[in-house]
């Protein structure tokens, strides 16, 4: 878990490095990840990497489907948060052994990143902190809003996690629907119909 932990923090850094020079990785994933014998996590492939400022959309450069971002997915714009989603899978996978998400198609488990919640970490190994389930969980929020608002948020977090496993200081937030469905009766409808 520390040596996960250790390599989680490593890979935050670079990602950190590079959006402070406005570039977004967009392919977060072990095979982008190297480790040096010195032990030394290095992020690499920059190959579909964005300015942060072009507001590309992702529709033919999308990033390895088991750890993509639901906004890119969906072909939406990706920002840095775009990154830790992808960062977040990959802690995932690297404190579990599999990813969080499988399908029999692409499609299948891109939809699943766009629609499903992934089973916290401490529900299928109770081994793993909880501190740091909640972490990776808030990583992979579907709502970028909801995630790290940066790699240094998450830098913080994943470092208290080696001196406080059992804290609860991990914020959930929840999403808000702030426009709920209203039914309206039949009568209301008639009447805007009938308006002059």
């Amino acid at each position: 878990i520390n040596e996960a932990i250790g390599s989680g923090i490593q890979i935050a850094q670079g990602i950190e490095e590079a959006h402070k020079n406005h570039i977004i990785h967009r392919d977060i994933k072990p095979q982008n990840i190297i480790i040096s014998k010195e032990g030394k996590v290095k992020v690499t492939d920059f190959g579909i990497a964005k300015a942060a400022t072009s507001n590309t959309i992702t529709s033919n450069a999308m990033g390895s489907v088991h750890y993509i971002s639901p906004e890119q997915a969906r072909g939406g714009y990706s920002d840095e948060k775009s990154d830790i989603y992808s960062l977040g899978v990959t802690l995932y996978e690297m404190l579990l052994g599999k990813v969080p998400f499988e399908g029999d198609s692409t499609v299948s488990v891109a939809f699943a990143h766009v629609h499903e919640e992934a089973i916290p970490l401490n529900e299928v190994d109770p081994s793993i902190p909880r501190s740091l389930s909640r972490i990776v969980q808030k990583c992979m929020q579907k709502k970028p809003d909801l995630r790290y608002a940066n790699a240094a948020a998450l830098i913080m977090d994943l470092r208290r996690a080696v001196s406080d496993p059992d804290g609860d200081y991990v914020e959930l937030e929840e999403e808000i629907n702030d426009s709920p469905t209203i039914k309206i009766s039949d009568d209301v409808v008639r009447a805007v119909k009938e308006a002059p």
